[in-house]
Parts: structure tokens; sequence; C-alpha cells
């Protein structure tokens, strides 16, 4: 059996009769060499012999079919018999100066089948697209390059199939392989746009859901397949192939579009919910997540969820983080509309939704980005910069532009395509410095002779200002840990151009004082107020991620020291503090509800632990905090000047007390006093400063028994003192619960006194 597709058939008209071939219609000429490369599919311009040519008063048309019996080209009126000419070519001469529509009629012994010819179409990409291609500067790369639906009319009726388009520079020939073609490309050989690299193709009859790959020839003559690098779906893994896709949502959210970009994110609550999509309940696909998640995610008062990247990934042990097809989302929770459901859900409850983006390395499976056309191509290509000693990954090449357009494309094609709210990039600090893990020897230096890498400093650059231009409203996330600075700093300036940077500071800090006994926390105080010192120096976000709660480091609960009672007293605290410290705020998922096991991705959280009282008060606790963190904008309207001490020095005690106040001024000026204790004893007639008097409450304490504590608490309406203290003009006396934190806020303010 020969590689023709069977996806288009045409039911030619009964009138048609074979046209007998005279002599004097000759096709043109091509020599044997050329046909035999382009009978085997290794023309890197097989369009230049296949298809339709115009000679003297004829037209050639030349086709490959393999061991075929016989072939006919057929037009509205008349069939011309073909004649094999070399390497499975055949070759037929019709009459005329104009090209016809026309088709392709094979017999195999018996069967008979009519298709049309791929080689009868203009390429799919214009002169703007292949230039803006080699120029590194397609801002919307997907919609050229990968797999597209098209469609075209013609004398002889429509035809759809698929435009296929793919970058490769270095390769010999490119062909098409798919289950349209029984895997055989040799009649589906792709043609070179010129010095763009790139390489294209229609194929009629090729329907959505087809799954394919290229198989390309490298520069040393062998033949390999890859999965195509702008993908929009999958298959599942571990199956490996690109998979035809089409886009087919209609989005509901243009409330939430149209007030995205009017307002300034940085200005607004954040309090992210950070999900790990297969694990958060096993065996939920996109759909079922909106369904669930989306509720829950409302109910706890979130304003935002980030997922761990969703790009297509092989091994779902890496999390996602070793991404193989950047420009699909994974197919293991269904298709890509699925996806733009989901997010679609989020926003019409007014959730916004951040995804996790892997720019900084990939892996090096040999059916994806590595080699992809037989030489370092995505990679960098010097061994020195071009491989991650830690992970066992190749390094973007981010001084070539063609490599910059992939990823900078690919950050506005999850923004566009699927109405993200933001991205938090990977491992920034990774892809800052060139000696980034590695030992003498094993870097080289910039050409200043420095260990900054100066190419991917400008592709940050590149992407956050592109990201932020395109698509006013959203925001970009970096992760990096070192003291970088000008991270969340405009382009303008020389900054990165993020829009806010994870405070691994605070994170490690915060963390390893609150697993000091309380009894040894006087010793470590300099850890809970050192972040106040450098909170003002970028846009940051506070993060208890899932790299807190895996490999052995023990969830936010299980870090506490104590008993049970303690340690759920512990986290309470924590997170009120967290909720009330300057920046934005992110969660990992289970530590909501205190769940003991570290985070496994094969298992679901372990929800029942819910309907234990401590496990119950620290969800509902999160919940109240989520609330009041968004109704008050003391808390994130001002980071810069609404945070004042009131008293950082009582590490005796093991206590801080501190204002936040918004930008309104006067009366109405929001403002909240929060005092966190983290002795384990509490604190009876503990005086507070105050910046005016009036009539104060206490809108939210840890140790409430309706967050399982022991009800240490303030109820009723506090009356400020006239009594000076902390530097403060009012003062009162509170009970300051063990393990616990508390918020004031003023209920008829007097500021006049």
């Amino acid at each position: 059996m020969a590689n023709f597709s069977v996806a288009h058939l045409t039911k030619m008209p009964m009138t048609c009769e074979n046209v007998d071939m005279t002599n004097d219609l000759t096709p043109i000429p091509v020599d044997l060499a050329t046909l035999d490369a382009v009978g085997n599919g290794a023309h890197y311009n097989p369009h230049s012999v296949l298809g339709a040519h115009i000679g003297d008063s004829s037209v050639t048309i030349r086709s490959v079919h393999h061991l075929a019996d016989a072939v006919d080209i057929v037009t509205a009126t008349a069939a011309y018999p073909a004649t094999h000419e070399h390497a499975g070519v055949w070759v037929g001469v019709l009459p005329g100066e104009e090209v016809p529509d026309y088709r392709v009629r094979v017999t195999y012994g018996d069967q008979i089948t009519t298709l049309d010819d791929p080689y009868h179409y203009l390429p799919t990409l214009g002169e703007m697209d292949t230039y803006l291609i080699s120029e590194g500067r397609h801002e919307q790369l997907w919609k050229v390059l990968g797999a597209h639906v098209k469609h075209y009319s013609g004398d002889m009726g429509d035809v759809d199939g698929v435009a296929f388009a793919v970058w490769a520079p270095n390769a010999r020939a490119v062909r098409v392989v798919g289950d349209f073609n029984f895997w055989d490309g040799t009649a589906t050989a792709m043609r070179s746009l010129g010095s763009s690299g790139v390489w294209e193709i229609f194929v009629p009859g090729v329907k959505v859901g087809a799954r394919y790959k290229f198989e390309i020839q490298g520069p040393g003559g062998n033949w390999f397949q890859k999965a195509d690098p702008l993908a929009r779906a999958t298959e599942i893994p571990p199956a490996t192939a690109s998979v035809v896709t089409d886009y087919y949502h209609e989005w509901t959210d243009e409330k939430w579009m149209t007030d995205r970009a009017e307002r300034n994110v940085h200005e607004g609550p954040m309090s992210i919910y950070e999900v790990h999509a297969g694990s958060w309940k096993q065996g939920l696909g996109y759909r079922g997540l909106a369904d669930e998640l989306v509720p829950y995610v409302k109910e706890m008062g979130f304003t935002h969820v980030e997922f761990m990247p969703m790009a297509e990934h092989p091994f779902g042990g890496s999390w996602g983080y070793q991404v193989t097809s950047y420009y699909a989302p994974t197919s293991r929770f269904g298709t890509p509309d699925d996806f733009r459901y989901l997010v679609d859900e989020f926003h019409k409850a007014g959730i916004g939704v951040i995804l996790d983006w892997v720019p900084a390395h990939f892996p090096k499976d040999d059916w994806a980005l590595a080699r992809f056309d037989g030489t370092p191509l995505y990679e960098d290509p010097d061994p020195l910069r071009g491989e991650h000693p830690d992970w066992g990954t190749y390094v973007f090449n981010f001084g070539r532009r063609e490599v910059r357009n992939f990823l900078v494309a690919n950050a506005l094609y999850w923004l566009e395509d699927f109405h993200i709210d933001g991205l938090r990039v990977d491992a920034v600090a990774s892809m800052l410095y060139l000696d980034y893990s590695r030992k003498d020897g094993q870097w080289r230096p910039n050409q200043y002779g420095g260990r900054e890498n100066l190419e991917a400093i400008e592709f940050l650059q590149e992407a956050n200002a592109t990201a932020y231009r395109t698509h006013p409203g959203i925001v970009m996330i970096a992760e990096e840990s070192t003291a970088w600075p000008g991270v969340t700093a405009p382009t303008s300036g020389g900054g990165l151009g993020f829009g806010m940077k994870w405070n691994m500071g605070w994170m490690n800090d915060t963390l390893h004082y609150m697993a000091e006994d309380p009894v040894n926390r006087r010793w470590h105080h300099g850890e809970l107020t050192f972040s106040l010192v450098y909170a003002f120096s970028e846009n940051y976000v506070l993060p208890i991620s899932h790299d807190e709660v895996v490999h052995g480091k023990g969830t936010v609960v299980e870090k506490m020291p104590g008993d049970d009672w303690q340690r759920f007293a512990g986290t309470k605290a924590l997170y009120a503090y967290q909720w009330s410290h300057p920046g934005k705020q992110l969660l990992f998922m289970g530590q909501e509800i205190a769940q003991r096991q570290e985070w496994n991705e094969s298992y679901s959280l372990d929800w029942w632990i819910t309907d234990f009282e401590g496990h119950a008060g620290v969800q509902a606790l999160v919940s109240r905090l989520n609330h009041l963190y968004a109704q008050n904008p003391a808390f994130w309207d001002d980071d810069y000047t609404g945070f004042e001490w009131i008293d950082a020095s009582d590490g005796d005690h093991n206590l801080i007390t501190y204002l936040r106040k918004g930008k309104r001024e006067g009366t109405e000026q929001p403002v909240v006093v929060c005092a966190a204790n983290f002795a384990g004893n509490p604190h009876e007639g503990y005086r507070v400063g105050l910046p005016f008097g009036g009539e104060w409450t206490e809108i939210l304490n840890t140790d409430s028994e309706e967050f399982a504590g022991s009800g240490v608490t303030n109820p009723g309406v506090i009356i400020a003192e006239p009594i000076p203290w902390n530097g403060r003009p009012f003062s009162v006396e509170l009970r300051i619960p063990p393990l616990g934190g508390l918020w004031l806020a003023p209920v008829t303010p007097d500021t006049k006194h």
C-alpha cells in the first residue's frame, strides 16, 4: 500500500473522460537526481518540481505516488493520464496556459482514490511573516508556525486541510508525518522558505485531532522525528505526537478583561492560591476543576490562583518544570478549549489566573526541542553555557533572536489565547548568572569578564516590556532568589521590568524563626524583623510555595515546634503575620488546611482532615484573613509608606506590633494595628501604642474559638486611652494570645485628640 491520504476524497463528475495524451505535449524536464530527491521526500523545495507548472502552451503536473498502478490528473471536465517518471514521481501534461483546479486520481489494484494535491497551494506564510521571524520580532508566532486548519474554495469544490510550518534552518529536508499519511512523509515533504529557516506545506484532508510530527534530515543526512515546537495540543503522555487543534471556545469574561486593563494590579489586593492541577483532587480534568476548584477558591477568598506549569511535559514527576511543548496546555486534563473554559470560569468568579512559565531550560528528550534540526538550535551551542548541571537540561540560546522570539511570543500566547492574567517566571536566578550552580572552570565569563548573562538579561527585559505593552493589567512575577538589583524596576531605567518578585529572604528567615522553640526565639528576633529593612526595595510577593513542603522539609504545620495545639496555633500566627506584612501573599494548596503529609504529586490532598477541629480552624482562619485583607486597603494599596513599626524591639516577649495604613488622608484613612505574639504564653495587660483615639475593635484574633483557639481575645469596643506609648499619643491594654496574632481597626476614629 502506498502513502496517500484517504482523509479527503472527491466525488468526480460523471461526464469526466480520459483524454489521450499527444506527443507534442511534453513535460517540463527535471533531472533524475532532482526527481530522486523529490520522490524520496528529501528535496529542500519539492514545490519547484511537484504540483502544477506552466510551460509552453501546457501545464506540467507532477505528484508522488509510490507503487501506484495508475495516476490521472482530473479537472472539472476531463481526466489526463499521468506516467511514472522516476522514484514514485508521476507526471501529466495538460493543454493550456493557466493552471486549472484539479485533483489526482490514484489506482492501486482495484482501489481508486481521488485526492487533492498538497503542492497545489501557495505558501501560507507571507513575506512579512518570514521577515519578522528572521528578525525575531513576530509577536504572534503561534499564528503562523505549527499546524493550522485552513479552508479553500475552488472550481471543483471546497477544500479543508492543515497548513504545517516549522523553523529548522539547518535541516537538509523536512517532511510532515502523521496518522493521515501512515507516518510516511515521502509524499508530504515541505518546502524551505529561504533564509528564514522556515519549512511549510498545506496538506488537504487533515482534520482536527490528527496526530503528527516533523521528520527532519539533519546536516549529516540522518533522519529523525520531532514533535512540533509550536504544537498547540499534544497526545496524552507518555505518547509524544503533536495534535492538530483549533479554537472554538467563546469567551464570556468581557467585563473581567475590560476591568483588568484599567486597574493597577500592584495597588490592589493579591492573595494567591498555588495549585498543582493534577493533585489538588486527583481525577479532575480542566472542566472538573472549573466545577470544584473555582468555587473553593472563591469561598476561601483568594484573589488569584497560580497554576504550576501547565505547558505539556512528559514526566509528571517534574511537576511541569521540564517542558517539551511550550504552546500546548497539558493534555492530561483535557483540550486547550477545556483549559480556556477553566480560565473563563475563574474570571466570571472574579479570580485572576497566574501561570508558572519556564523559559530558563528544557529537557533533553530526543523527540522534542533538543538538537531540533540536528544542531544546537534552541539550546546554547557553548557547552559551558548550554547545559544546566543541576537539572540535566539544556539552557536556551538567549543570544539568538529566533529563540528569543519563540519565548517572548510564548509568553504573549498564554496572555492572549488563554486570557492568563500573569506569568510567574521560574528560576530567574539561573538565567541571570553564568556561574549559577557551576564551579570554577565550568563557566565562561561574558564579553566584559563578568558573571552576568547579558543575553538572558536582554531577553527578560524584552519579554516583560512586550507583555506589559501588549496586555495592560497583567503581572509578570520573578522567582529570583538573589540580591540582583532592580528586578521590579522598569526596563527604561535598566531594570529587568518584572512587576513583582518572590521574597525568598522573608520566606527563609520567617520559616527558620518559626521552627525555633518559642523559648529560643528571643535570640532569633532579628530574623523576624530583618525583612522590613529591604521590604520596599522591590515589589514583593511573600511565598510559602510548593518548594517549602516537599523533600523532607515538612509541611507548614509540621515545621512548628511543640504539641499539636502549639503547632496549629503557630501556623495561624504565621499566616496572620504574613497577610499583614507588606507585599502580596502566596500559599500552596493544602497549607490552608494544615496538611500534615508532605505534598506528593501522585496523591490528592488529605481533604478528610478538615473533619478535625484543628485543621478546620486553620482553614476558617485563612478564609477570614483573605476576606479581611481584600476588604481593607490598609493592607495593599500602599506597600511603600503604608507600614510603620509600633514596636519591633520586644524580642524578650517574642512579640512585634506594627501599623498598616492606606493612602487616603483624614478620618477615612484605612488603618489596622497588628500584633503578633510568637511566645508560647499569653501577655495580659500588654500596652500597645495607637495613632489616634476613639473606639477600636478587634477584627481578627487567631486564638478565637471559631478558629479552634483558646479564646484569649478582646471582645467588644476598645476605648483608646490618652496615654502616650511607643511614641504614639494614645494606647490601649490588650490581651495578647499565646502563639497568636490580632488586628485592631478603628470604629469611630478620633484623629483630633
